[in-house]
C-alpha cells in the first residue's frame, strides 16, 4: 500500500537526517511530479483517460496469490493458479524491512543492495539467461554439437529452480515408447518453427537478415517486425539466397508498410499488442533512426517512432475483420495471422477473431523481450503464455472453432521441453525471439535502447555493427536442436506426430516434490482434463481448408482413397499444396 502523506513525512524526514540535501517543498513537488506522472503513464497504458473510471475497475490479475488472500483483500479479482498465503506475504515484508533497516536497531543501511531483478548479479535472482546458460547455449550453436544443447538445456529444465509455470508441470511418459526412428522428422518440425516479430531498427540489418535467411532454408518462417524491410530484400524472395522475411507485420504505426510489402508475405501479422509490454505499442528512440532505417520506414532521419497502443481504424471485432479482409485483398495466396496477448479473456477475443476470418492465433507471453521495454513494463504487464494459451484452445473448443484456426505461442520458449508442454496446452506453430538472438552473439546486456549494444546485434552504429559474429547457421542449428529434443520428448509419451500432440493435457502433471512456496500454485485450470478427448477427435480433421480440383489432380486422390477404403488399413494419402514445398497433414 502507498501511503502519499507518509511519503512527504518521509522526504522531510530525509532532509532532517542530511539524507537528502534538498529543498523541503522542492523536493515535494519532485516527488509529487513523478507520482503523477506515474499515474498517466499506466492510465494510458490501460486505456483509462480519467481517474472516475480508474475507480474499482480491477483491471489486473493476481499471479501465484491463494484464495483466501484474494477473496479478503482483492475480492473479486482474477487469481487463476492461487499461490502465497498471508503468512508467506508477512515473511516477505520482514524480509526486505531487515535487507533496508539493521535488525539491531543500529540505524539505516544507507546503501542497498542490487537484488538483480533485472541486470544479473551473481548470487542474486536468479535468471533462465544466465552467463551460463549463454555460454552453452552459443557453443552449441556455433559447434553444432547437440551434446552442448542437452547440457544447456539440462540446466534450463532440471538444474534451476522453477521460475515459470511450465517449470511447476511434468510428463506422464507412456509405458510403451514410439521408436524414435518413427517420429515425425526435423524437417517437418522445424517448419513450424518462427522467429519473433523484432522490427528491422531494433535489432541491426545484419541480425534481421541472418533470422530470415536461416529461416527460409529451414522453411520455417521469419517474423519482419513492425519496421518494414528494404526493396533490395524484398526482391531476394525466391532466390538461392532468400533474405525476404515469410511473416510481415501490420502494426498500428503502419511503417513501412506497402503494396509491395504485402504482396511478398506468406503469412501476415497483424499485431494487437505485444506480449513484453502490452498496451504500450513499439517505440525506437530518435538516435536509432537512422537515415536508411528512416526510408525503409517512410518517416525522418532522428525522430522517434512510437507505435500507439490501440490502432486507429479498429475499436471493435468488425473493425478487425475489415483489415483482414483487406490485407486477404492485398495478397490473397498469405494466411492471416493476429497477435494477440496472454490475459484473462483472450479466449473471447480469439474466438472472435476467428469469426473475423483470421488463420493463426498467436498467443503471446510476457516474459520474453523486450529489452527496450521500461522496467515497469517487464515486471508488471503481462502474463505467462501458460494461462493464455489454455484458455483460448479451451474456449474455441467450447465455441466449435478450434477447427477453423492455428494457434500459435511464444514468450521465451527455450527448449524442446517447453515447445512440448507449448503443444499440448493447444499450440501448433512456436516462436522464438531471445535465443536466436543469443545464437548470434547476444548476450544480454540490456542497452537495446541505447544503441550501445557491443555485438552489433540490437544498434544500427556502423563500428559497433562491424563486431557482429552470427551466421544464420547458428540459428538453423538452435532450431534444429529444439526439434530433435522434442522428437525424443515425443517418443516417451508415446506420440508420432506434432498434430497428435496438440491438446493432449493428459500427457501432463503437476510436478512432485515442489517445495516453498511455489508448491501452493494451483495447476487446474490449466491441465484442465474435461478438453482432452474433443481435442482428439480434432486432430483427426485437416485443419486446412483447400478446394480439390483448384490443388491436385482429384483423380489420383480418390482413386488412392478408394483404394484405402476397400483394403479396410488405415492408410492416409498425403496433399501436396501446388506453390508450395509443404505437405499439409492427412485425409
Amino acid at each position: 500500500a502507498i501511503n502519499p502523506y507518509l511519503a512527504q513525512e518521509t522526504i522531510h524526514e530525509l532532509i532532517a537526517d542530511d539524507l537528502l540535501d534538498k529543498d523541503y517543498y522542492a523536493a515535494v513537488d519532485d516527488y509529487n511530479s513523478a507520482v503523477l506522472h506515474g499515474i498517466v503513464k499506466i492510465a494510458s497504458k490501460m486505456g483509462i483517460s480519467t481517474i472516475q473510471s480508474y475507480q474499482g475497475s480491477q483491471i489486473f490479475e493476481a499471479i501465484g496469490i491463494g484464495q483466501d488472500v484474494i477473496n479478503k483483500y482483492f475480492t473479486g479479482t482474477v487469481s487463476r493458479i492461487g499461490g502465497i498465503t498471508i503468512s508467506d506475504i508477512e515473511k516477505n515484508v520482514d524480509r526486505l524491512h531487515t535487507s533496508a533497516f539493521d535488525p539491531l536497531g543500529l540505524g539505516t543501511i544507507t546503501e542497498l543492495e542490487s537484488r538483480g531483478s533485472h541486470k544479473f548479479r551473481s548470487g542474486k535472482e536468479e535468471h533462465l539467461y544466465n552467463p551460463q546458460s549463454i555460454y552453452l547455449l552459443q557453443q552449441a550453436a556455433r559447434t553444432g554439437d547437440y551434446e552442448t544443447y542437452k547440457k544447456y538445456s539440462k540446466l534450463i529444465s532440471e538444474e534451476m529452480d522453477p521460475v515459470n509455470i511450465r517449470g511447476l508441470m511434468d510428463f506422464n511418459f507412456a509405458e510403451n515408447p514410439v521408436p524414435l526412428e518413427e517420429v515425425e522428422s526435423v524437417d517437418s518440425i522445424v517448419r513450424r518453427f518462427k522467429t519473433g516479430a523484432m522490427s528491422y531498427g531494433s535489432i541491426s540489418q545484419e541480425a534481421h537478415e541472418a533470422l530470415a535467411i536461416a529461416m527460409n532454408r529451414l522453411h520455417g518462417k521469419s517474423n519482419s517486425g513492425e519496421g518494414g524491410e528494404s526493396l533490395d530484400r524484398l526482391l531476394t524472395k525466391g532466390t538461392a539466397e532468400d533474405r525476404c522475411s515469410a511473416i510481415k507485420q501490420v502494426a498500428s504505426g503502419r511503417f513501412g508498410v506497402t503494396s509491395r510489402y504485402l504482396t511478398s508475405a506468406d503469412e501476415i501479422q497483424i499485431k494487437m499488442a505485444q506480449g513484453a509490454k502490452p498496451g504500450e505499442g513499439g517505440h525506437l528512440p530518435g538516435k536509432k533512426v537512422y537515415p536508411w532505417i528512416a526510408k525503409t520506414r517512410h518517416s525522418t532521419p532522428g525522430v522517434s517512432l512510437i507505435s500507439p497502443p490501440p490502432h486507429h481504424d479498429i475499436y471493435s471485432i468488425e473493425d478487425l475483420a475489415q483489415l483482414i479482409y483487406d490485407l486477404k485483398n492485398a495478397n490473397k495466396n498469405a494466411r492471416i495471422s493476429v497477435k494477440l496477448v496472454s490475459e484473462c479473456g483472450v479466449g473471447t477475443v480469439a474466438a472472435g477473431v476467428a469469426k473475423a476470418g483470421a488463420g493463426v492465433i498467436l498467443i503471446s507471453g510476457y516474459d520474453g523481450g523486450t529489452g527496450a521495454a521500461p522496467r515497469n513494463s517487464i515486471y508488471n504487464a503481462g502474463l505467462p503464455w501458460e494461462l493464455g494459451l489454455a484458455e483460448a484452445h479451451q474456449t474455441l473448443i467450447k465455441n466449435g472453432l478450434r477447427n477453423k484456426v492455428v494457434i500459435e505461442t511464444d514468450g521465451k520458449l527455450m527448449t524442446g521441453r517447453d515447445v512440448v508442454i507449448a503443444a499440448i496446452l493447444g499450440a501448433e506453430e512456436f516462436g522464438f525471439a531471445t535465443a536466436p538472438l543469443i545464437t548470434l552473439g547476444c548476450a544480454m546486456m540490456r542497452v537495446c535502447n541505447l544503441d550501445t549494444c557491443p555485438f552489433g546485434v540490437a544498434t544500427q552504429n556502423p563500428e559497433l555493427r562491424k563486431k557482429f559474429p552470427g551466421k544464420p547457421e547458428y540459428v538453423m542449428n538452435f532450431m534444429i536442436f529444439v526439434a530433435s529434443e522434442l522428437r525424443e520428448y515425443m517418443s516417451k509419451l508415446g506420440v508420432r506426430t506434432v498434430d497428435e500432440l496438440v491438446g493432449r493435457i493428459d500427457l501432463i502433471k503437476p510436478k512432485a516434490g515442489i517445495t516453498g512456496t511455489a508448491a501452493e500454485v494451483d495447476l487446474s485450470n490449466i491441465i484442465n482434463s474435461d478438453y482432452v478427448s474433443e481435442k482428439v477427435e480434432y486432430n483427426k480433421k485437416s485443419k486446412y481448408d483447400f478446394k480439390l480440383e483448384e490443388t491436385l489432380d482429384e483423380k489420383i486422390l480418390m482413386k488412392e482413397f478408394e483404394k484405402n477404403l476397400k483394403s479396410g488399413e488405415k492408410k492416409s494419402v498425403t496433399v501436396n499444396v501446388k506453390n508450395t514445398d509443404r505437405s499439409f497433414g492427412t485425409i
